[in-house]
C-alpha cells in the first residue's frame, strides 16, 4: 500500500507539462460545432478524425480509419481501426461515424460542416469496422470532408439539444489527450490518454493559459512561463535578448495566409489588363517585405500554398519594372494630364495592412498614379465596402489551404450576394477547369488541373498578390522531436518529449 502511494505521488511530481496560451475561452469543445479558434485548437487534441494529412501535407492517410479505397468515382470504403477506445473506455465503431454524420445533417444543429457534406448521398455501416460512403457525383474533396472529429454515439444518442449539451464543456473523444480541467478565463488542462491507439503521448499534460492580451502573452513567453508562442517580426528582431535565445529555438516557416490588392473588375478602368499589369509592375514587393516584416515574409506568387501540390512552380515571381508600368499606362490613356486615380480600402483589424496601403500609395505615386486610402473598422469595412461591392480596390487576405477550393473565390458563379468572388472575376477557361477538377478523385490529376488554374489566374492579374508573412514560433529548447513541415510543427506532437 505504501509503495502504491509512493508511486502515485512521485508520478504526479515528475509529470511533464507543456505550457501553451490561448487568447480566448473555448465556446464549445465539440468538433462539429467549434467555430472559434480557441475551441478548435483545444478540441483538436481531444478528438480524432477518420483521415488526416501526412506530415508533408501531400497525401491523405488514415487516422481512425486504418485504410480507405474508392470502389468507383462515387463510392468510398473506409476500413476502421479495431484498437480505438473513447476516453471513457468504450470501443469506437462505425456507428459513431454514422451518428456524427447524421448529427451534422440534423436541422436542429448549426454546424460549419453541414455544407461540406451536401455532396454525400448516403453513409452505410457495413459492419462495426467498415463504412460505405456514396456520393451524389464525383467530388474532389470526398476524403477531406472526413477530417473533422468524430463524436461518441453511446454518450450523445439520447441528447435532446446538442447545441447546449454539457458535453460541449465535458467532451469525451478518442484523441491523444482528454480534458481534465476547464477554468474559464484562467486555465484549461489536458491529460495524456493512456489508451490512445497510436501510443500514449510522451508529454503528460498540456496546460492552456487563457490570456486575452497579446502583450501579456509575449511577456509570459519571454519569461519562459509559456513553452511555445508566436512572435511578430519586430519582436524577434528588436525585443528579445540573448537569454531568450538561450532558452528558445526559433522555427520560421511561411504562414498559411497571403495578402492581396483586389480590383473591382466591374469598373471600366480595371477591366483593361494593361492597367492591372502596370500596377503590378509598379509594386516593389520586396520593399514591402523588408519594411513591414524586416525580411520575415515571402513575395506571394499566386493563390495556392507555396510548396503544396497545387502550387505552380513555373510561375515566376512578380516583376518590378516601373518604366514598363509607365509605358503600359500611357498605352491605356493615362499620363500626367490624365492620371489614373483610385482608392484602396482596408481594415485596421490587421495591424500591418494600413501600413502596407501607405507604402503601395507611395510606390504608385512614383509612376504618376494617385491613390487615396480608406481605413475602417472591420465590421464596417465588410458591411459598407466589401459586401455591397462599393470599392475601387480592397487590401485583404485569405488563408492558404492544403486542399484549395478555387470555386469559392474564382468561379463566375461565386460573383453573387454573399459570395467570395466580390471582385467580379470572370474567366470561362478558369470556370471550366474548376468544374472539371471538382469531379476528380484521382489526386495527381487534380493537382495538375489546379496548377493550370493557378497560372491562368496569375496571368489575369485580378489580384495583385503581395506577400506571405512568415509564421515565427518560439519553442522551449527542452522540447525535442519537433519536425517542422509545410503543415506546421504539430503533426507529431504525441512524439514530443520535454526534458
Amino acid at each position: 500500500m505504501k509503495l502504491l502511494l509512493f508511486l502515485l505521488l512521485t508520478s504526479h511530481l515528475f509529470a511533464v507539462t507543456l505550457h501553451l496560451s490561448t487568447a480566448s475561452n473555448p465556446a464549445r469543445l465539440n468538433p462539429i460545432l467549434a467555430t472559434d479558434a480557441g475551441s478548435s485548437e483545444v478540441a483538436g487534441f481531444i478528438f480524432s478524425a477518420l483521415v488526416k494529412y501526412d506530415k508533408e501535407g501531400k497525401e491523405i492517410i488514415g487516422d481512425l480509419a486504418s485504410s480507405y479505397l474508392f470502389e468507383n468515382n462515387t463510392t468510398l470504403i473506409f476500413h476502421l481501426r479495431k484498437d480505438v477506445h473513447w476516453h471513457d473506455g468504450q470501443p469506437f465503431s462505425a456507428k459513431d461515424v454514422l451518428f456524427t454524420y447524421n448529427l451534422i445533417n440534423d436541422s436542429q444543429v448549426i454546424s460549419p460542416y453541414t455544407s461540406t457534406f451536401k455532396a454525400v448521398q448516403s453513409v452505410e455501416v457495413v459492419n462495426p469496422y467498415q463504412l460505405k460512403v456514396t456520393y451524389k457525383k464525383p467530388y474532389f474533396k470526398a476524403l477531406e470532408i472526413w477530417m473533422m472529429g468524430i463524436l461518441p454515439e453511446h454518450i450523445l444518442k439520447d441528447e435532446q439539444n446538442i447545441m447546449n449539451s454539457s458535453f460541449n464543456t465535458q467532451p469525451i473523444g478518442t484523441g491523444p489527450y482528454r480534458l481534465t480541467k476547464l477554468e474559464f478565463s484562467k486555465n484549461i488542462e489536458l491529460s495524456a490518454f493512456d489508451d490512445y491507439f497510436e501510443h500514449r503521448p510522451y508529454i503528460d499534460t498540456i496546460s492552456f493559459h487563457v490570456i486575452a492580451d497579446p502583450m501579456t502573452r509575449f511577456l509570459m513567453l519571454k519569461s519562459a512561463q509559456i513553452d511555445i508562442g508566436a512572435l511578430e517580426a519586430m519582436q524577434l528582431e528588436r525585443q528579445l535578448n540573448r537569454t531568450f535565445h538561450h532558452h528558445f529555438n526559433i522555427i520560421e516557416e511561411n504562414a498559411l495566409s497571403y495578402t492581396y490588392l483586389g480590383f473591382n473588375l466591374r469598373q471600366k478602368k480595371f477591366q483593361d489588363p494593361r492597367v492591372r499589369r502596370a500596377l503590378s509592375l509598379a509594386l516593389n514587393r520586396q520593399e514591402l517585405v523588408d519594411i513591414l516584416f524586416l525580411g520575415h515574409a515571402a513575395i506571394c506568387r499566386g493563390p495556392f500554398l507555396p510548396g503544396g501540390p497545387s502550387f505552380n512552380r513555373e510561375v515566376p515571381l512578380p516583376e518590378f519594372n516601373p518604366e514598363q508600368a509607365k509605358a503600359l499606362l500611357r498605352e491605356a490613356g493615362y499620363d500626367a494630364t490624365n492620371p489614373l486615380r483610385f482608392e484602396i480600402a482596408t481594415s485596421n483589424s490587421n495591424s500591418i495592412r494600413p501600413y502596407a496601403a501607405q507604402i503601395i500609395q507611395h510606390q504608385l505615386r512614383n509612376i504618376g498614379v494617385e491613390v487615396t486610402l480608406r481605413v475602417m473598422e472591420w465590421q464596417a469595412f465588410l458591411n459598407m465596402v466589401v459586401f455591397p461591392r462599393k470599392f475601387d480596390t480592397v487590401l485583404l487576405g485569405w488563408a492558404l489551404s492544403l486542399s484549395p477550393d478555387p470555386y469559392l473565390l474564382w468561379h463566375s458563379e461565386s460573383d453573387k450576394t454573399g459570395g467570395f468572388n466580390f471582385i467580379g472575376y470572370h474567366n470561362a477557361e478558369v470556370d471550366a477547369l474548376i468544374e472539371r477538377m471538382e469531379g476528380m478523385v484521382e489526386r495527381n490529376k487534380l493537382f495538375k488541373i489546379q496548377r493550370k488554374i493557378f497560372a491562368k489566374i496569375v496571368a489575369d492579374d485580378p489580384y495583385l498578390f503581395l506577400f506571405i508573412p512568415n509564421s515565427i514560433t518560439a519553442v522551449n529548447r527542452k522540447i525535442t522531436n519537433i519536425e517542422p513541415t509545410i503543415s506546421g510543427i504539430w503533426h507529431n506532437y504525441i512524439d514530443w518529449k520535454k526534458e
